[in-house]
């Protein structure tokens, strides 16, 4: 299937990789598939780009990758939305702020999206606890290391 992405023009994607969000995203209700596009030659951020609306796309990133201790609990409800039996099911992400120059850059520590990697489905969390929603991609401790 091609579609028109925001950051990379038109391109196929395969649409056994597409991501259904049942419920879309906050503030994006009516966008409900998206894919999971690599930047090239970059293997820690990725675009997640809806294949309807060209302009609906959203820089993401593992959080872990920034933050090794983040942690939380998917509630029970989420669980069975999304089909997850087992951790290994489950892939994080989290929406990035990119700005310039880039120290200023920002990750959402408070709404990680929770993809379901063997069903494909997809939901965004609200944690009502703990960490940031603009969380700086460098952290303290990354820059003391």
């Amino acid at each position: 299937m091609n579609i028109e992405t925001k950051y990379f023009g038109n391109m196929k994607v395969d649409e056994e990789k597409i991501i259904q969000f049942e419920k879309g995203l906050p503030g994006f209700r009516e966008e409900k598939a998206f894919v999971l596009i690599d930047f090239p030659d970059n293997p820690v951020f990725q675009i997640l780009q809806s294949t309807n609306t060209s302009h609906v796309a959203f820089v993401v990133a593992n959080p872990y990758h920034f933050y090794q201790d983040f942690a939380f609990e998917i509630d029970n409800q989420s669980k069975d939305n999304l089909s997850i039996t087992k951790k290994e099911q489950v892939m994080v992400l989290s929406i990035l702020t990119l700005r310039d120059p880039f120290v200023g850059s920002t990750i959402n520590l408070q709404a990680p999206l929770i993809i379901n990697v063997d069903s494909l489905r997809g939901q965004q969390l609200i944690l009502t606890e703990g960490d940031a929603f603009r969380a700086p991609l460098q952290s303290e401790k990354a820059r003391v290391k």
